[in-house]
């Protein structure tokens, strides 16, 4: 099987798209789309769907891609045995408009020549994520673990940086024209946050919002992506919604969205990083150091109880921890 096939199908099905593939693989559009063809043909079945936007994992495509970044990384893993340090830092982060892709390009933005490979697992389940750090397959997780027994042996969650939550409302929201709202000022209205998946870590972390403040936190309903949800927001004068102060979004100027800071106190979503307890990538100190730096949050900050737990590391390096 040719792998570098398996590997531009692999980053299409990341991205989304095969020009994006070819970007980040170095080579033509054409290059990608006759790779995988070629790979569909050895395999006998259709691993995408042509998209307008782009291209979709076929059934058969997502039971292959678990299967298909494990030849991947065996393969990395072999060069990387002979040349250590040599591949880009591969990172998977939640999504590529989150606080932890912002945080991970200003970094790279102040480290001009690092090799950073941001990637998302596009995985609820933090289970997954462990496991695709310890296979090797990124080599280093944006992800919470809430359970201690969900955390192998071989496995770090280090404390990365907290990031403070935002309401954002239309202009046409009672709250719209507050330059700041306590979360006593959130009780009764409709916070709806779609495609909060049953047993993820921010699942865990709404619950003990709602349970800690009296908040109506809405999941109901399919999750049709951020520009649907931004678009609902602009016309409706009793939903809101929650993102972290770092999130990169973007709307129409005729939207007229507001995203209004929560104070007294601050409500903030722990991030958290998964890498491996031995050997973990040489450029991860750098990073773990730059995370350290950003700005500090209020004394009273409240952070659901997982985020302080003592089987947590918080130390500032990715060195070996003590056992």
């Amino acid at each position: 099987m040719d792998t570098e096939a398996v590997r531009s199908f692999v980053r299409a099905a990341e991205l989304g798209q095969l020009r994006h593939a070819a970007d980040e693989l170095g080579v033509t559009q054409q290059a990608v789309s006759k790779r995988i063809a070629a790979l569909e043909r050895a395999l006998g079945v259709r691993l995408f769907t042509r998209t307008a936007r782009g291209v979709e994992l076929t059934l058969d495509g997502q039971a292959f891609l678990p299967h298909a970044r494990a030849v991947v990384a065996d393969v990395d893993r072999a060069v990387a045995a002979i040349r250590r340090g040599s591949r880009a830092l591969r990172v998977d982060v939640l999504g590529l408009r989150s606080a932890q892709a912002v945080v991970l390009h200003d970094y790279w933005r102040s480290h001009p020549g690092t090799e950073l490979d941001v990637v998302t697992l596009k995985v609820d389940d933090p289970r997954l994520a462990v496991a695709a750090v310890q296979a090797g397959d990124v080599d280093a997780s944006f992800r919470s673990v809430t359970d201690p027994a969900a955390l192998p042996r071989e496995v770090r969650m280090i404390h990365a940086f907290h990031s403070p939550l935002e309401l954002v409302v239309g202009p046409r929201h009672p709250l719209a024209p507050a330059r700041a709202v306590t979360p006593d000022r959130l009780r009764g209205h409709r916070i709806w946050v779609p495609g909060i998946a049953p047993g993820s870590e921010w699942a865990d972390f709404y619950d003990q919002l709602t349970a800690a403040f009296g908040l109506r936190v809405d999941a109901t309903g399919p999750n049709f992506g951020n520009e649907v949800l931004l678009d609902i927001l602009a016309d409706s004068d009793d939903v809101a919604t929650l993102v972290g102060s770092r999130d990169r979004y973007v709307w129409p100027a005729g939207h007229d969205l507001r995203r209004i800071p929560i104070a007294r106190p601050t409500l903030a979503y722990p991030l958290s990083l998964l890498l491996p307890r031995e050997n973990p990538h040489p450029g991860l100190d750098a990073v773990v150091r730059h995370f350290a730096n950003l700005a500090p949050l209020p004394e009273d900050t409240w952070l659901p109880s997982w985020a302080t737990a003592p089987w947590r590391d918080h130390g500032s390096g990715t060195g070996r921890a003590p056992r």
